[in-house]
């Protein structure tokens, strides 16, 4: 009971209500309820009539998706030398440290980022030291948000790969192993398919994640480097357009619903077990 209470005011409530200003139009307090106040889909459609902000949302959504399979590339490796070949002593210090810079803000740690690629930051001073740059670059746009991204929900990539790993019993590795099936092949056919709940968990947290990130894009993006969530913050803070902004804010809703779902079906793993 306490747990249906929990999602009807947190999840199902301010959803409805966002939907509910979606499809109303944004007039002055004197207006509403009137003859003006009527549902329709001119919200949803000013996104469709303005292509700009279309590939925004493209851009998004693509960007998103690349963050998560960059993070995967990263966490796997990881995960399956905590979980396979790691000393428990080993295990337990790689963890903290691992976990110990996400103990500070999520907006301390984007500085940290925003710092590191400056024009005059440690990066470029160490790739001109190393010789492979001439002369500094400037990191910043989608290139810098990416890393950003990527680096801030490694943890969510990466713990749900651990735990699954470690559940593997080892001697099926090298069962493998002796039966003559490759490096490859081992993890392909033996690790991936016991790991596929953790691998699908991590990347329905790091695309949802990404998606609806604001920190990331706003610190470290370029000023041409627009982020749908950007546009968002724009129609609520800046024009004050809420019902604009949430009609924003539901298409990215739907649209990271069906992309978790559609990885959820790649993986051939149901919501219940994914979120366990």
């Amino acid at each position: 009971m306490l747990v249906l209470l929990w999602l009807a005011g947190l999840v199902l409530v301010p959803n409805l209500t966002m939907l509910d200003f979606a499809l109303r139009p944004n007039l002055p307090a004197t207006q509403l309820g009137g003859p003006k106040d009527g549902y329709s889909f001119d919200n949803f459609l000013y996104l469709w009539n303005h292509p700009s902000h279309g590939w925004i949302f493209l851009k998004t959504i693509w960007s998103s998706a690349l963050v998560t399979v960059l993070t995967f590339l990263i966490c796997y490796p990881l995960a399956y030398w905590l979980g396979q070949v790691s000393t428990p002593r080993q295990t337990s210090a790689l963890l903290v440290l691992l976990t110990v810079p996400y103990l500070m803000n999520e907006v301390l740690r984007g500085l940290a980022w925003y710092i590191i690629l400056a024009f005059d930051g440690p990066l470029n001073a160490a790739l001109v030291h190393l010789g492979l740059l001439s002369e500094p670059v400037r990191w910043y746009g989608d290139g810098g948000v990416l890393a950003g991204m990527a680096y801030a929900y490694l943890l969510f990539m990466l713990l749900p790969i651990y735990n699954s790993v470690s559940t593997l019993d080892h001697a099926q590795i090298d069962a493998a192993r002796d039966l003559g099936a490759g490096t490859l092949r081992i993890h392909r056919r033996v690790v991936l398919p016991h790991a596929k709940v953790g691998i699908a968990t991590g990347c329905v947290f790091t695309f949802m994640l990404a998606a609806g990130s604001y920190m990331a894009p706003a610190l470290l993006g370029a000023p041409g480097s627009r982020w749908f969530t950007q546009l968002i913050y724009d129609w609520f803070f800046e024009s004050g357009n809420w019902n604009r902004g949430a009609a924003y804010g539901v298409t990215l809703l739907v649209l990271c619903l069906v992309a978790v779902l559609g990885m959820l079906r790649l993986f051939q793993v149901n919501l219940t077990s994914a979120v366990k």
